[in-house]
Order: structure tokens, then C-alpha cells, then sequence
């Protein structure tokens, strides 16, 4: 594995998010920016709301309008939109209804880690672990497993009146995409993120059997709703939404993940066979770590092949560079990709490209069609 040259993020996290309601639309990938000959493969960024979500959000608009606190009819319906909203994302990660608690999003922030530096990185103090569970750029899936059963050995060693240290991993990019189970992971929450998998902008924190066996805290006061955890009228028609995005997952989740996998490594074999292994670095390609089944980092290398210059250039393919909210950086590489040992002028020429639901073969012969192109078009203004 790569040499880091950062040590890894332990600190506490936005379990919150941002105050976001807005939901997109129902588009085909091929429609959602340019036009039509536009291809969309940047689903790490979002991802369009499914249609069966979009139906659901409207019905929840139409027909359960009424408060939840409240005792007349649209007010019960939207309470029990609400409560199989949350029994279902419970399921989705292997808990219960009790211990969904709704938010407004989710904030991303760690970076590719090893287990022996998260526990070399604990002090006496420490009370909190948050890493990310795939990282958004690459794709690294995390060892979380393995770094809780190692914090949970250092729990049982610490003297009774040092802090338990808790573990919260962010799994926006990886639920609908790999299977997110809180209890074989051993977390005390997870940060779920509806836009992340064909839902609503609009999140859930998991915390393991809430203010019992793992503690939480309000940042907002008011109201009782969200069992005083997070008070005001709850957004029925978002929670409905979420709801269904999450049953999706379960019932399809092999589906999907074998799709992304067929696709992502369809567009690998494209790209070395367009470009050659001289010209193509694959940027998650690590021994001993797994990445997500639907992204793809890789670097075009070449003078004046610039991740942003080629995306810029394109005339099909949407895609990023990294990050979407880190797209004020200009032509600045990766940290994440520096800290992973990536070389400057590699991690510079990087693109990430990430594959959706309805991804096809098709796609990605246009896609890498596109690139070669751009490619060329490129090296004879150079």
C-alpha cells in the first residue's frame, strides 16, 4: 500500500449537514446537464431521484400535508409515512427504527487510513472516531471492521475514568453500492445520505439504541419530535422519499453492485486498451484494499492533460476531478490523492469517473471515444 505522508483524521464530526430540502428530478442520466448527447458519470457527486422516489414524494406532498404531532387524519398519515420511513432505513443498515434519527444531510471529511495509524493516533483523551467508510474520490472502502474491534480491545485497557471512545464512520458513498451493516461493523452511528443513492437531499443519522447505549446530543431545542434529538416539524415528504430509496437498496443491492462492477471494470479494459498501460494510471489500485464497484480514479498522463483541461474539453462526458465540494480549488491536485503517494503530476491529471444505475456498455464506448479525442485535440495544441 501507498505511503501516507498525513496522518489520519480522528476528530469529531458535522453529523448534521446542511439545510438542504431540494430533491432534483426524474432524468434519465443521459438528461440531466447540455442536452441529450451529454453522459452523466459523476454519481459520486449525486445522483438523479428514482422515479418510484419522485412518485412517493408527491403522494407524501399531496395526501400527508398534516403535522405528525397532530391527531386528524392527513396528520396520522404523515406520522406513519414517518415511522415506515424509519423502520426501513433501520433495516437498510442492520438496525432499528428507534435508532434512525432524521437530518437535513451529510458532510464529508477524512482520508484514505490504515488501522495501525488510527490506533497510534489515540490519546488518553480521545472520545470519538470518525472516518468515512468509501472514500469519495477513490473509492477506498475503509477497514472499519477491523479499526473497531481494535478501538473496542483499547476501551477494555483504558482506566475507568477515561472517555469510551465511539466510532462514527460517514457512509454516504457507500450505501446502495456495497452492503452497510452497522452491528457486523461495529459502529455507534452512521451517517446516511439520501442523494447519494437515487433519493431526496436529505439525511438519517444511525446511532446504536440512542441516548441509552450510545450518547447523542441536540444541536437545535424545541419541539419533542426526533425524541428531543433533533426538534421541529418533520419533512414528511423528504422522509417518505428517503424511506423509498432505502427499500430500493435492500431489495436490489446485489443487482446494483454487480452492474457497477460489470461497468467499472468494462470502462478499465476500454481505457488501456484505447490508450495503453503507458498512458493510464489507475489511482485506487492498491494491494490488500477493496474499492467501490462503481468508481473509477485515473489519470491520463501527459503534459497539458490536466484532469479539468480534459473535463473541460469533453464534449460528452460529465465527470469530476475529485471532489464536488472541494471544485474551488482550480487546477490544485488532490490531498486525498497526494496522501494516497499518488506522484503531483499524476494526481493533477486525475478524473474521477463514476458509473450509475443505468450505465451501459454503450456509455462507456462513447465516453472513452470522447476522451481519446479530447486527448488528441489536446497533445496537438500542446
Amino acid at each position: 500500500m501507498a505511503e501516507k505522508t498525513d496522518p489520519p483524521v480522528i476528530l469529531g464530526h458535522n453529523l448534521w449537514g446542511t439545510l438542504t430540502h431540494h430533491f432534483g428530478s426524474d432524468l434519465h442520466h443521459h438528461d440531466v446537464a447540455d442536452g441529450p448527447d451529454r453522459i452523466y458519470m459523476d454519481y459520486n457527486a449525486t445522483t438523479p431521484v428514482d422515479p418510484e422516489v419522485v412518485r412517493v414524494v408527491t403522494d407524501a406532498l399531496t395526501e400527508a400535508w398534516g403535522n405528525p404531532s397532530s391527531n386528524y387524519l392527513p396528520g396520522l398519515k404523515a406520522r406513519d409515512i414517518i415511522y415506515h420511513s424509519r423502520d426501513t432505513i433501520a433495516r437498510m443498515v442492520g438496525g432499528k427504527a428507534a435508532d434512525i434519527i432524521f437530518t437535513s444531510g451529510g458532510t464529508e471529511v477524512t482520508a484514505r487510513v490504515e488501522v495501525e495509524d488510527v490506533i497510534a493516533a489515540i490519546r488518553p483523551t480521545t472520545s470519538l472516531v470518525s472516518i468515512m467508510l468509501a472514500n469519495n474520490e477513490t473509492g477506498i472502502i475503509m477497514p472499519i471492521k477491523d479499526i473497531c474491534q481494535r478501538v473496542r480491545e483499547v476501551n477494555k485497557q483504558r482506566a475507568a475514568s477515561a472517555p469510551k471512545i465511539l466510532l462514527h464512520t460517514d457512509a454516504a458513498q457507500a450505501i446502495g453500492k456495497i452492503r452497510v451493516d452497522a452491528h457486523e461493523l461495529g459502529v455507534d452511528y452512521i451517517t446516511i445520505v439520501g442523494h447519494k443513492f437515487y433519493g431526496p437531499r436529505i439525511g438519517a443519522l444511525f446511532v446504536n439504541d440512542p441516548g441509552t447505549t450510545t450518547p447523542v446530543y441536540p444541536l437545535f431545542f424545541g419541539g419533542g419530535q426526533e425524541h428531543n434529538f433533533r426538534p421541529g416539524t418533520e419533512n414528511t415528504a423528504m422522509i417518505a422519499g428517503l424511506g423509498k430509496a432505502a427499500e430500493l437498496v435492500s431489495s436490489n443491492l446485489a443487482e446494483y453492485e454487480a452492474h457497477f462492477l460489470d461497468i467499472r471494470c468494462y470502462l478499465e479494459q476500454k481505457l488501456l486498451a484505447v490508450f495503453g498501460r503507458d498512458k493510464i494510471r489507475y489511482n485506487s489500485h492498491f494491494p490488500g484494499s477493496d474499492i467501490l464497484p462503481n468508481t473509477c480514479n485515473v489519470s491520463i498522463l501527459g503534459r497539458g492533460l490536466q484532469g479539468r483541461r480534459v473535463l473541460s474539453t469533453c464534449r460528452r462526458l460529465l465527470a469530476s476531478v475529485g471532489a464536488a465540494c472541494h471544485s474551488d480549488r482550480g487546477d490544485q491536485p488532490s490531498h486525498i490523492l497526494l496522501n494516497c503517494g499518488i506522484p503531483y503530476h499524476v494526481a493533477t491529471n486525475a478524473l474521477r469517473i463514476s458509473v450509475g444505475r443505468s450505465t451501459s456498455h454503450e456509455d462507456v464506448d462513447i465516453v472513452v471515444e470522447d476522451l481519446r479525442d479530447t486527448v488528441e485535440q489536446l497533445e496537438r495544441m500542446n
